[in-house]
Parts: structure tokens; sequence; C-alpha cells
């Protein structure tokens, strides 16, 4: 009985399990999906080492599964607030710990008691993060020849923008077999899904300034064989984002200049050129439509501003 109890106490352990659940999304192969519950546990457990007056809940530093309250949730989320972070950041944390509970309900490990119900889950609406077509080709004007990391950086910024604003880590893990006939033919890592994009002259011209890489790579980020590929990966987004914010600073950019704000850029260009929406999810590489309409619902609110002044001046 004891043998049992104790078996059954390990597999109610939120480390453990969502351990478990990490261990196989790394497995299959789901790496920044792994990242994110890694992140979602970590600040999880930083909460549960301030929070330790719940009695039983908790074995230790540990929060047990079944100890997973509305009280409990509830604290959690007043204290992400507390640490002023952001409401997207706090669903994004819930919705991951809200998975993992769910999937222990599934497995007959505890009963369901929604303990996520009166925490927030939703999506809020970003700020602003597109830069309009002017300013991007201020960005691709700006004479960097004596400035290397800054030249880098831009490029990267551009490449970005080129590809219909592939994220960065697709961008660094582009093999040189991924250009076939020209064309660009990927996986999105995040979704899955595969894209193909027209190789053009622009991407030539960006190509055609680095030496190739040695790691088979197509574009310059990961260079080197035998190293860690990820930690690589992260280290160059780091330092890119560093010189863009000083590459803002010369432009006097309004919104803060990251390599994500040419994702969104691109869609903010694509919709001020008329294009459907359905367009843009598909070029985006986003798993639905309503993905795409988060971003550009807070992009530039032009268009709908000229289309409310067409509407009044028919009154």
């Amino acid at each position: 009985i004891v043998n049992e109890f104790q078996r059954y106490e390990q597999e109610c352990s939120l480390l453990n399990f969502m351990g478990e659940i990490i261990i196989k999304l790394k497995q299959n192969g789901k790496i920044r999906t792994a990242e994110t519950y890694v992140s979602a546990l970590n600040s999880f457990t930083k909460f549960i080492d301030i929070f330790k007056t719940k009695g039983h809940y908790f074995q230790g530093n540990e929060i047990m599964l079944y100890g997973m309250t509305s009280e409990i949730v509830e604290y959690y989320e007043s204290y992400l607030h507390s640490r002023g972070v952001t409401p997207n950041t706090i669903s994004f944390y819930m919705r991951i710990l809200r998975a993992v509970y769910n999937r222990a309900v599934e497995k007959n490990l505890i009963e369901q008691s929604f303990p996520f119900r009166h925490v927030y889950t939703g999506i809020d609406k970003t700020v602003k993060r597109a830069l309009p077509l002017a300013v991007i080709k201020k960005i691709k004007a700006l004479d960097l020849s004596l400035c290397p990391a800054l030249d880098y950086a831009r490029d990267m910024f551009l490449m970005s923008f080129y590809l219909r604003g592939m994220s960065f880590i697709d961008m660094a893990f582009l093999r040189k077999s991924d250009l076939k006939n020209g064309h660009v033919l990927y996986r999105r890592r995040k979704t899955g899904q595969r894209l193909t994009i027209e190789w053009t002259k622009e991407m030539q011209v960006v190509i055609d300034k680095y030496p190739e890489s040695r790691a088979g790579y197509l574009l310059p980020i990961i260079r080197n064989r035998g190293i860690n590929e990820r930690c690589a990966y992260r280290n160059m987004s780091y330092n890119i984002n560093r010189s863009l914010k000083k590459i803002a600073q010369m432009i006097n950019a309004d919104i803060p200049l990251t390599l994500y704000v040419a994702r969104h850029s691109w869609a903010s260009a694509a919709k001020s050129k008329g294009i459907p929406i359905s367009v843009i999810s598909e070029g985006m590489g986003h798993d639905s439509e309503t993905t795409t309409r988060i971003y550009l619902a807070s992009l530039d609110t032009a268009v709908v501003d000229r289309a409310n002044s067409i509407i009044l001046k028919s009154l």
C-alpha cells in the first residue's frame, strides 16, 4: 500500500508529470514547444517557492496536480501581474498549465475541477509592431558599410521581410538543399506547414555579401558545424535585435525594432496592397486566418479610418 501511494504521489507531481511531457515533445522534434513548456514550468516553480502556505497541496517545494485549485491558480495570476508580466504572457502560461492539467484528467490521475475558469486565457491585441513600406525603404537605404554588425542585422531583417515575414528560427535552419529551381521549400517549425517561396534577386543580393555556411545552411546565421545550433541561433537572434535597436534610433522609428517586426511589417504591407487575408495567412504559414487577423488587428488603422470617412461623407 505504501509503495502504491508513493507511486501515485510521484505520478501526480506537477514537476514529474510536466517533465515527462517535455521529454516526449523533444523526442517528437517539437523543440520550440518543449521550450515554452519549460518556460511556463520555471515560472510556476518560482511562484511555488514563494507560495508555500497551502498545506497538503505541497510535497516539499512541489505542488501536486490535485492541488491545482482555483485559489492557487488565481494567486499565480496575481503574482504574475505584480511582477509586471504582460496579459498575453500570463495567458500563455495559463494555457500551457491548463493543457497539462487536462492531460492528467484524461489519464484519470485526477478529477476535473476546472481550476482555470476564473483566470484570463484569451489573447489581447498586441501593440503596433509594423513599419510602413516607407520606413522599410529607409532601413534598406542606410549606409552601414562602416558598421558590419549593424549591416548584418539590417540584412537579416530585410531577408525576413523578403521571405514573406519568415520567422528567424525558420530562416536560421534553412538548408542549401531547400533552394531548388528558383524556390525555397521549407517546413515551418511552429506549425509543421510546408511553404514554397520564390527566390528573388533581392534575396540573392544579401546572400552574395557573405561567405557560404560550412554547416550547410542557406543563410549566414548558423555558420559552423559541431556546435550547439539552437544556442548559436539564440545568441545570433539576441545580437541582431540589439543591433536593430541602434538602427531604430538612426531612423527615429516610433516602435521598438526587432526581427519580429519584419514579420508584422510584411503582413501590414500585404494588407495595404489590398491582398486578401486568406492569401496573407497562406503566405505567412499561419494555421488559421484567426491568427492572421490577430496580427492585422494591431496594425495601422488608417485603412479603417478612411473607410469610416467615406461612410460619414455619405450621410
